[in-house]
């Protein structure tokens, strides 16, 4: 989290702190990914803050391949509509290569990130029944657990529900109705 001190025009020395924010989140084709991103935009962001969209690429696909050949655009278009929703946040689009993990956590401290923010997919109902966790819950939970900074797990509700639900390293499924 960065300070900025701006005096505030006022002859008498007065000076406001504005406390800007770096707000990351981890982007794919997927659509929870992108509830998330609109999420973090609405809920998250205020004026003048950092919005950063990591778009993560295995290190396995190769440039041949037609989903990684549209990556690059991924994180462009989704930051060209973040800006187009809100304006007045800062949007930065980041498409790295290499292991989600290690890249994640690698780039929450060279940014300097206050809050990451992941999306969360509704567990299938055969991973459930075995009581097995998805390879995308398993990602979200390490985060929260491992990273420094505040990391929130978002999932959209069901249609008929509305609202999300809220994951960090305190509360568990914390239903937002928002």
């Amino acid at each position: 989290m960065k300070m900025d001190m701006h005096g505030s025009g006022n002859e008498g020395g007065v000076f406001e702190f504005v406390v800007k924010k770096r707000v990351m989140v981890v982007v794919d084709q997927s659509s929870h990914s992108k509830h998330a991103m609109m999420w973090a935009l609405t809920h998250v962001t205020n004026k003048g803050d950092i919005l950063t969209l990591l778009h993560i690429v295995s290190p396995s696909h190769h440039s041949s391949s037609s989903s990684s050949s549209s990556s690059p655009y991924l994180a462009t278009t989704l930051g060209s509509l973040c800006k187009a929703c809100k304006p007045e946040v800062e949007v930065e689009a980041l498409v790295i290569q290499g292991p989600k993990m290690a890249t994640v956590m690698s780039q929450v401290k060279k940014l300097e990130v206050s809050v990451l923010v992941l999306g969360q997919k509704a567990p299938s109902p055969l991973l459930n029944c075995l009581c097995l966790p998805s390879s995308t819950e398993e990602f979200v939970e390490q985060c929260i657990n491992t990273l420094e900074c505040l990391t929130i797990g978002v999932k959209k509700q069901s249609k008929g529900v509305g609202g999300y639900l809220i994951s960090t390293r305190w509360h568990k499924n914390f239903w937002l109705l928002a």
